[in-house]
């Protein structure tokens, strides 16, 4: 039998909360550390299901890894089992984790070879790789899929600098394309590149180690090859998301809570986009205080049409939060359209809301209209599956915010994204047991 979480809601939370490294970037940065011979150390890494699970690809490419604590490991790869990557082993545990795609970047650029299986991770729809092989290929590698065993395989003899206008500002494509253009002969530009601050983050990484890579931040990056890369120390920013999802519980559960040390400067446009809801959010340093709101108004565009909220690629509002901004717009005064414009299905979790009592139009698999209650009648607490983890994380705040008793199941979801949920959740009040 799975875990679940039982959740008894309506009650109000109060204290700090510290946000996890971030999930997306520590999946890039963890399959950087292949680029080098030499020891590299990253500090604040999540706990967490998937990152954990690629620590064990890289261990078990025989990279040598030393905990020196909490979130802190110091990798080293210099001498790796290439035959684990064509094993049977690894087309299992490749496959079981999509961030593992971001191994072939490293791969290829250090050893003129790599091999992945299809990946798994979230059920929201296709998630094209076109765009990582195309990269690779005008970078001047060989690339051929084997439909039986459904396995991607690569081989360079020697990459080239090229110009390369990607199709779609994939991040992960991007990173992977960057890792491989590092170690290239000569000059590769990068047009319409993914500017999300985790990918900033690899390229300061990457540029620690001895890499040239200039137009960080913009859409155009430059990458002058080198021959070799060299170890460094990097520290890992804290996950957005998370903190997206802790300004949502505060106005949910119409709690008081700080939010420490959040990175404003990489933030971008998320603590507006929560402001758009009503929601009260003040800088204090580096840490965010939500108040406690009795209630919180929507706010409508200046020619007095409804509020959109929708997702796009960096600096626009990401959209791995929202279903949080759907979840949060339940309980608000006004209605707002949320717009999924990114992935597929992935608002499909709002029957769930719905069932506890929610009022939410959803008008196609991409747009949901959400009619705030204000606070005059609260969800009721139900029983869910949660479908994916940013979905799961939303159904979490509902169901802390929702009258009476709640369960929710599939929660390795919930735990492959965030880590100890449960205890943070607990320390700061709210009434959640693992069953």
């Amino acid at each position: 039998m799975a875990d679940a979480f039982e959740i008894r809601g309506g009650k109000r939370l109060s204290g700090e909360i510290v946000p996890q490294g971030a999930k997306n970037e520590a999946l890039q940065i963890l399959c950087a550390v292949l680029m080098t011979d030499e020891e590299v150390r990253i500090k604040n890494i999540p706990d967490i299901q998937d990152v954990n699970r690629l620590i064990e690809i890289l261990g078990d490419l025989s990279v040598k890894i030393t905990k020196n604590g909490k979130g802190d490991y110091s990798f080293k790869a210099d001498s790796l089992d290439l035959e684990y990557i064509k094993s049977d082993e690894f087309k299992q545990d490749g496959a079981r984790l999509r961030g593992s795609v971001m191994l072939l970047g490293p791969m290829l650029a250090r050893f003129g070879e790599a091999y992945m299986p299809t990946p798994g991770g979230d059920k929201i729809g296709r998630r094209r790789l076109d765009t990582h092989f195309q990269g690779f290929v005008e970078l001047g590698a060989d690339f051929h899929y084997d439909e039986d065993q459904h396995f991607y395989s690569l081989s360079a003899k020697e990459l080239k600098g090229s110009f390369i206008l990607l199709e779609e500002a994939s991040v992960t494509g991007t990173a992977n394309i960057v890792m491989a253009a590092v170690l290239a002969k000569g000059v590769t530009k990068i047009y319409n590149a993914a500017c999300e601050p985790y990918l900033q983050q690899l390229c300061k990484m990457l540029n620690l180690m001895g890499a040239k890579i200039s137009g960080i931040g913009s859409n155009l990056l430059t990458i002058e090859g080198v021959n070799k890369l060299n170890g460094c120390e990097h520290t890992m920013l804290p996950d957005m998301v998370e903190i997206g999802s802790w300004i949502g519980l505060a106005a949910m559960t119409r709690s008081e809570l700080t939010i420490k040390e959040v990175s404003w400067e990489n933030l971008g446009i998320i603590p507006d986009t929560f402001r758009k809801l009503g929601i009260t959010i003040e800088k204090k340093g580096d840490d965010m205080l939500v108040p406690a709101q009795e209630h919180y108004h929507i706010r409508k565009f200046i020619d007095g049409s409804i509020l959109t909220v929708t997702d796009a690629p960096w600096p626009g509002f990401t959209p791995d939060l929202l279903s949080i901004v759907l979840v949060v717009a339940t309980q608000a005064k006004g209605s707002v359209l949320v717009h999924q414009k990114m992935f597929e299905s992935r608002l499909f979790f709002v029957d769930k809301l719905i069932d506890m009592g929610a009022q939410i139009i959803l008008c196609d698999p991409h747009r949901a209209t959400v009619i705030g209650l204000n606070h005059e009648s609260p969800l009721r607490g139900t029983s869910m599956i949660s479908p994916d983890i940013r979905a799961g994380n939303a159904l979490l705040i509902a169901a802390l915010s929702a009258e009476g008793k709640s369960t929710i199941h599939n929660i390795e979801q919930i735990d492959r994204g965030y880590e100890n949920i449960d205890g943070r959740l607990q320390a700061i009040g709210a009434d959640i047991v693992r069953i």
